[in-house]
């Protein structure tokens, strides 16, 4: 007899059961059912099995066969703020943070517009298959609660913070830091382990941080340890050497947050393009974690992510978007610059490695893959329904792809949001594809009940 709690899903599926120390050991923890059968109840993973006639005994079974199933995108890197400034022209780091992204986070004052572009961001991330991921809101703590509010009705896995800055910004995005401690403080003890979300301290970087409210971060820090630390580190050499300037008295960029206490296993870095041995090195005896962004660094011309050295350093790496100065939400098209961004360094980033970095590489930089990023019992079923073949070019080529690795190859490089044909959170649908791509298809939510 069945058990009417149980959900079973009939498809192709590919995950990675365990962590890797090098990136030759990735595709030996690499798994691939192309007949499978995964069961969920109440939001969990309970088995992920190779079909047998046994299965159609199982009762009701959604069949998503010609399908590929992964777990569900971790996002380690990005700003909902600057979703509506996407693809601003001509400018790097510190020039387009003046420029584009300041006056646009000046609007998160009013929580209507925080709201309504929080509901914007979340279908942006479901539409593009991921279901986590670490988020910068802006100084005002408006904006995050509107992003924890829609989080929490959809039962996400998600990080977020309230910017804090006390300096070197326009004054309508400058705080005192009191007030910066008071607020986030607030937001932490209202928000931090609600349901999936988490609460990120949230300093921009070092340049808008005083030594003052850097040290309301580390008081934050050690007040909640549990809590993720989120910033910017060694983006733009311009930014570097700023940084050297701000804080003679520290040995190196790296050095101000280490001094603060703000490295450590919750500890996410974006970016890390010019670090320094030293700052390696640090990143490795904390257990610190980076997120590599791709398309923001080539799009600020910020520089060249060293992947490899990541390895050898044994740093824990995610990948990020970065919108808004990353050019998509989509982690297939994020992959595949990453591909090229390594191929500029003689380094051949496979779709294994860039997978398990989307997947539970991702989880593990954000210390989060005991609760997602793959298939394994207990796992929070939080995945994405991939259709492998959506356009006549994209048929053509996986009808020639010989395994599922040159399967996964092709939709980093050529694949996009029209890939993405269901996104699963805590084991229920809230988004699929209404129509073919091929007619031009307008993706909207799945409803939830209630």
């Amino acid at each position: 007899m069945s058990d009417a709690s149980l959900t079973h899903l009939r498809a192709s599926f590919f995950d990675f059961t365990g962590l890797a120390q090098q990136p030759e050991e990735v595709a030996s923890r690499a798994r691939y059912l192309q007949d499978g059968v995964l069961t969920l109840r109440a939001g969990n993973i309970v088995s992920l099995e190779a079909w047998t006639e046994q299965h159609s005994q199982a009762g009701e079974m959604i069949d998503l066969r010609g399908k590929l199933i992964v777990p569900g995108f971790v996002d380690t890197h990005i700003h909902y703020p600057q979703t509506e400034m996407i693809g601003a022209w001509g400018e790097q780091l510190l020039q387009w943070l003046n420029q584009y992204t300041f006056p646009v986070e000046g609007q998160y004052h009013c929580a209507e517009h925080a709201a309504q572009m929080s509901a914007f961001f979340l279908q942006q991330l479901l539409a593009n298959g991921t279901t986590t991921a670490l988020v910068f809101g802006t100084v005002h703590p408006q904006s995050v609660e509107a992003l924890f509010t829609a989080a929490g009705q959809l039962a996400m896995r998600l990080i977020a913070g309230k910017v804090m800055m006390d300096r070197n910004a326009p004054d309508y995005l400058l705080e005192s830091p009191q007030q910066s401690y008071q607020q986030t403080r607030e937001l932490i003890t209202r928000w931090h382990g609600r349901g999936r979300l988490g609460y990120a301290l949230t300093p921009r970087f070092a340049p808008t941080s005083s030594p003052a409210l850097l040290e309301q971060v580390r008081q934050l820090h050690e007040e909640f340890p549990d809590t993720w630390v989120h910033t910017h580190l060694s983006e733009n050499p311009d930014e570097v050497a700023w940084v050297k300037q701000l804080f003679p008295q520290h040995e190196g960029y790296l050095d101000v947050y280490h001094h603060y206490q703000l490295t450590g296993r919750r500890s996410v870095f974006a970016h890390c393009l010019h670090l320094e041995d030293a700052e390696w090195q640090c990143l490795h005896d904390t257990d610190s974690s980076i997120a590599f962004c791709p398309t923001s660094n080539l799009f600020l011309g910020s520089g060249l992510f060293n992947l490899q050295r990541s390895w050898r350093q044994r740093v824990r790496i995610g990948i990020g978007t970065d919108v808004g100065a990353g050019t998509t939400f989509n982690l297939l098209q994020t992959l595949g610059e990453a591909y090229k961004v390594a191929q500029l360094q003689q380094y051949r980033l496979s779709a294994a490695e860039a997978f398990y970095h989307a997947t539970l590489g991702g989880a593990h930089a954000l210390d989060l893959d005991d609760h997602i990023g793959n298939f394994m019992p207990g796992k929070e079923a939080d995945f994405v329904v991939l259709d492998p073949a959506v356009s006549p070019l994209q048929t053509l080529r996986n009808a020639n792809c010989n395994d599922i690795w040159e399967q996964l190859f092709v939709l980093m490089t050529l694949g996009d949001d029209r890939n993405i044909y269901q996104t699963w959170v805590n084991g229920k649908p809230v988004w699929q594809q209404t129509s073919s791509p091929h007619s031009g298809s307008c993706c909207q939510p799945v409803k939830l009940p209630g």
